[in-house]
């Protein structure tokens, strides 16, 4: 999630920050072993330009669809196999099962979360926005 977020952050109005890829090129770098092919995979080489960009945006973009697949993978295993106790002892002796409470109590949360921001956006859609986007040039 910091990812995504910190890509959207260098990637203000279209155009990339120098410093937020300088940032995470330096990140990246730092990696034993792994960093210097992995700054070239990911920017294509340590220049900043268009194919950069290009990259920066569908990183952007992808990474929380990515995330929300992890999410959803790593429910599917905790419905199929319960929480257990990760210290490897005995598994069937704490074994919380993942019950369809949990998935209906979650799914209700995030549709009443959603509809409140739709209903936000769509009747008060000003109330979210900087002010300093009325201001005449």
């Amino acid at each position: 999630t910091m990812g995504a977020a910190f890509l959207g952050y260098v990637l203000p109005w279209g155009q990339m920050s120098l410093w937020g890829a300088t940032v995470i090129t330096n990140l990246m770098s730092a990696i034993p072993y792994l960093g210097n092919d992995l700054v070239k995979w990911l920017w294509g080489g340590f220049s900043v330009d268009n194919a950069t960009l290009t990259r920066f945006f569908a990183l952007h973009f992808l990474l929380p669809f990515i995330i929300a697949a992890m999410v959803m993978i790593h429910l599917l295993f905790l419905h199929q196999t319960g929480s257990s106790n990760p210290l490897g002892l005995n598994s069937n002796f704490d074994k919380i099962p993942f019950h369809p409470y949990f998935s209906i109590k979650d799914l209700m949360g995030v549709s009443l979360t959603l509809m409140f921001f739709i209903l936000l956006s769509l009747w008060e859609a000003p109330i979210l926005m900087d002010p300093e986007n009325f201001i005449p040039a």
